[in-house]
């Protein structure tokens, strides 16, 4: 377990400041407590603590949870922003140890973070069962049924992943192992959303998203300036450089909160009427902190920049402001603590939602005609965000390389963008629609995101825009560029892109989700959903990569080897379609039997409409690939052919001469011999 910082005089920092632990936890502790008072008087008037008629577990869990959930999300965001702020915003300096101070600050309040999380659970369970904390059967019902609840099921993932972070975080040397504990500790905090919303609830999948992207937001936010709080004095001369980077960083933060924020509170509140409620006072509390705070940070970019490029050690400007917004975001952490609590306008469960509502988190979509495939839409906006990122990031890309004269094709530019237009009607259109209940249409939403999207989106070669692009770092951070190329050269990408490795994961992870119960979990969970979509588009893109990609990375194979891999997949996917038309067993029977769609197909009848989608769609692209290789080795073959031939003319073919002279010389050889 990594140990409190010393509060000896005697111990220094690289920059000669005494690490006094409660100078450094200060801004923490003024974080919490501005939370904690904020949390007392909403929770008042919300009935958020009020006791339960049935039940009741008593004052000390009613309060207890909003209170170690406040403490939980500050202590969490505080880990992030120390990690985040030691491997890509700080600078490094000889003679200077900031990312072991800022992992031995992470050590500390990741202590902080897994108690309050181990607290959450206990509180929590007891608040769901009407257990009392001085029951004697809270601890064996807790042993018994936590995992079994999803509520407390969530919690203890999270609770687990604190407790590794803090325990882990001490033994973390390089930079790389670093930046992994950071990504585990987004994980644990993007897990909290999993209790956003219920699963009866027709907007429970938008709450999901919404909030996971807030929960992001808010801890990249306030855990980034807790952190340059907590290390303003160790950054000495670089606290300009780090602030300037961090409002980068909070700035997109903040557009996350925001949008995400809008569309909670829309799910929430239902209309503008909701607003009057106790849930809709705290809630325009919220709201009014987070512009607050959005309105600080514009103050701090406009005007702090300029003092801090005048004079990059001046501490005390950047404390002066960074302290209100610190207790700003402490009043906001206590309020959604709060909220979450309380009962909002729009009740989070209908009550009846049906069968197909209740099991995949959508309404019935009813039968559809052939007009459907083009005409019907239900938007999915964290699909829809992440294509419109990624397109928008490109074309910005694109036209910072011919501002500054050089050359991009457009053709690229325009595979990119219908590769995500493809992406979002795959998701969002009709194969998104009724592929959450029809295994032929999953099925079509399956090939198109893991097999044509991706040769749509590799030629764009957006690794190599990337490069060219951003500007790299020259104090030993990690940037995006510098991000970039470490996943691109790493060890697991060697392993990865290795052919045979990316077609075996293609294929057999392939096999593996349908012929599992993985299949079944993605039709009705929402975090199923997400991770299966992730996994199509990822290992589609990565098969493809290797086989015609143009981006930096693993040496390429031979054409020749290609081509016999891409013979094999499609040999082994055209046998995994045979199977699946052939088949008498129905997958996924649970779910399939269960929804019993009046309207649609046989399951099993459906099931063989799905094999032969998947063996119809899915080998033209293999076999499209097989002709870009051809193309390529080609292509390759003539350039190297026209390189000799220029060698040649500048030479008077010395290759040939040498290479004459040697026959020569090995017949004269063999004819004294003879």
């Amino acid at each position: 377990m990594t140990s409190l910082p010393s509060s000896r005089p005697a111990a220094r920092d690289a920059t000669g400041d005494g690490t006094d632990t409660a100078r450094w936890l200060r801004p923490l502790l003024l974080t919490l407590a501005a939370g904690l008072v904020a949390l007392v008087p909403a929770a008042l008037l919300t009935g958020a603590a009020d006791p339960l008629a049935l039940a009741d577990p008593g004052p000390a869990v009613r309060w207890g949870v909003p209170v170690v959930a406040t403490v939980g999300n500050i202590a969490s965001s505080t880990t992030l922003g120390l990690l985040l702020l030691a491997v890509f915003l700080a600078p490094e300096r000889a003679r200077t140890d900031r990312r072991g101070t800022a992992r031995r600050l992470a050590g500390a309040t990741g202590v902080l973070w897994a108690v309050a999380a181990l607290l959450e659970v206990v509180l929590t369970f007891a608040d769901l069962s009407g257990t009392p904390l001085t029951s004697p059967d809270l601890l064996p019902q807790l042993l018994s049924f936590a995992w079994a609840l999803e509520t407390t099921r969530v919690l203890v993932i999270a609770a687990g992943v604190a407790v590794v972070v803090a325990a882990t975080v001490g033994l973390a040397r390089s930079r790389a192992a670093t930046a992994w504990l950071a990504a585990l500790t987004l994980v644990a905090i993007v897990v909290h959303a999993l209790n956003g919303h219920s699963a009866g609830s027709a907007s429970h999948e938008d709450a999901v998203n919404g909030l996971a992207v807030h929960l992001l937001g808010v801890s990249v936010w306030v855990g980034g300036l807790l952190a340059l709080v907590m290390m303003r004095r160790a950054l000495g001369r670089d606290l300009g450089a780090t602030v300037g980077r961090f409002s980068v960083l909070a700035t997109w933060a903040i557009v996350a909160v925001g949008l995400s924020g809008l569309v909670q509170a829309w799910i929430r509140i239902g209309s503008l009427d909701g607003l009057t409620t106790t849930y809709g006072i705290v809630l325009l509390g919220k709201v009014v902190a987070i512009a607050v705070l959005a309105v600080l940070g514009a103050q701090q970019r406009r005007t702090l920049a300029a003092r801090l490029s005048a004079d990059p050690s001046d501490g005390r400007a950047f404390a002066r402001l960074a302290v209100t917004e610190l207790a700003v975001m402490g009043v906001a952490v206590g309020l959604a603590s709060v909220l979450a609590r309380s009962i909002p306008p729009v009740p989070d469960a209908l009550p009846d939602p049906g069968i197909v509502l209740e099991l995949t988190g959508y309404p019935d979509p009813g039968p559809f005609g052939g007009a459907d495939w083009l005409l019907a839409w239900r938007m999915d906006w964290l699909f829809v965000a992440v294509a419109v990122l990624a397109v928008g990031l490109y074309v910005a890309g694109f036209v910072r390389l011919r501002r500054r004269g050089d050359a991009w094709p457009v053709l690229r530019v325009v595979t990119w963008t219908l590769g995500w237009a493809l992406f979002v009607w795959a998701t969002c259109g009709a194969p998104g629609i009724w592929g959450r209940v029809l295994f032929s249409a999953h099925m079509v939403m399956h090939m198109v995101v893991a097999m044509i999207v991706p040769l749509l989106l590799v030629p764009a070669a957006p690794v190599t825009l990337a490069l060219r692009t951003l500007a790299a770092r020259r104090d030993k951070t990690w940037g995006p560029r510098e991000l970039l190329l470490q996943v691109v050269h790493s060890r697991a990408m060697r392993v990865l892109a290795n052919p045979v490795v990316a077609a075996a994961v293609f294929f057999f992870s392939l096999a593996a989700f349908y012929y599992t119960g993985l299949f079944e979990l993605a039709l009705t969970t929402h975090t199923g959903h997400l991770l299966m979509m992730a996994h199509f588009l990822l290992t589609g893109y990565l098969f493809v990569w290797v086989m015609i990609g143009i981006d930096p990375g693993v040496p390429r194979w031979s054409p020749l080897m290609l081509l016999v891999i891409l013979f094999a997949t499609v040999s082994f996917h055209a046998f995994f379609g045979v199977a699946l038309t052939g088949s008498s067993t129905l997958l996924a029977p649970d779910f399939f039997t269960a929804i019993n769609l009046p309207w649609g197909p046989d399951p099993l009848a459906d099931q063989h409409t799905a094999g032969e989608i998947a063996w119809g769609i899915g080998e033209a692209p293999t076999l499209t690939l097989a002709v870009i290789v051809a193309v390529q080795w080609f292509r390759s073959e003539m350039r190297e052919t026209a390189r000799l031939d220029r060698k040649a003319d500048r030479d008077g073919d010395a290759d040939l001469t040498a290479y004459n002279a040697r026959l020569a010389r090995l017949r004269e050889e063999a004819d004294q011999l003879d």
